[in-house]
């Protein structure tokens, strides 16, 4: 299969499906921290989510797709979609800024729109719960902890909940899922945290968690049968 993986610098859900012998790309504006440059395209990921493109990846390699994506997976940033930031649209306590905010809303799920609605014929658009669903209703809500292997499993054993917007993709299957994880702090406010300090930056909080992704990988890439478009490649070097 053909995949691109849109908005992803972590290459996490990337490098999934290469594990499992996809041709698999992550594109986002910045450069990758997954240590695959080979498979990244640094840039602006809208001009390849209909296929029928060229693309440099960050090892100067230039590949052409003629065809559409066999399966497109994006993670539109989240800032002012999320539910979290809803607190600074109150006009009267912020003025222009929360003005700017709503504008900043309406640009970002235009932008999610774009995925939705690429020339794919199977795509997932992930996001949290939020202002996306104004578009639609998710499919599918999910936690990594409905992926961890055990309480043990810290990489994954955390809620964030996640929401999937799916097309012609089967909703992801998961074992019995282990219990809520416990929070580990309740802020002043009453909001419960349940994330480690290890992973408590916005950036981190924001890559997929591994579970997640290998199920992705797992599930979508052997239980869907590929449309494979012709990938050719050519290195600028020569």
């Amino acid at each position: 299969m053909k995949v691109l993986i849109a908005c992803e610098e972590s290459q996490r859900v990337c490098i999934a499906f290469r594990k499992r012998g996809h041709e698999a790309y992550s594109c986002d504006i910045q450069e990758c921290s997954g240590g695959h440059p080979e498979w990244h395209v640094q840039g602006d990921v809208i001009r390849l989510i209909n296929g029928n493109c060229r693309f440099t990846t960050a090892d100067l390699i230039l590949h052409e797709i003629d065809s559409k994506w066999d399966l497109l997976i994006a993670h539109p940033p989240c800032t002012y979609l999320s539910n979290a930031g809803n607190r600074y649209l109150n006009t009267d306590v912020y003025g222009e800024k929360a003005t700017e905010r709503y504008r900043m809303r309406e640009t970002a799920l235009e932008f999610f729109i774009k995925f939705c609605e690429a020339d794919c014929d199977r795509i997932c658009v992930e996001n949290p719960v939020g202002y996306a669903s104004h578009y639609r209703k998710a499919d599918q809500i999910i936690q990594p902890y409905y992926f961890a292997k055990s309480a043990d499993d810290i990489e994954n054993y955390h809620v964030k909940t996640t929401c999937l917007w799916l097309k012609n993709l089967p909703l992801l299957e998961y074992p019995d899922k282990l219990p809520k994880p416990e929070a580990h702090h309740t802020r002043p406010n009453g909001n419960k945290v349940y994330f480690v300090e290890s992973i408590s930056c916005q950036k981190q909080r924001s890559k997929t968690f591994p579970g997640i992704a290998e199920a992705m990988a797992e599930q979508w890439g052997n239980s869907v049968s590929p449309i494979s478009p012709i990938c050719r490649q050519f290195s600028l070097l020569d």
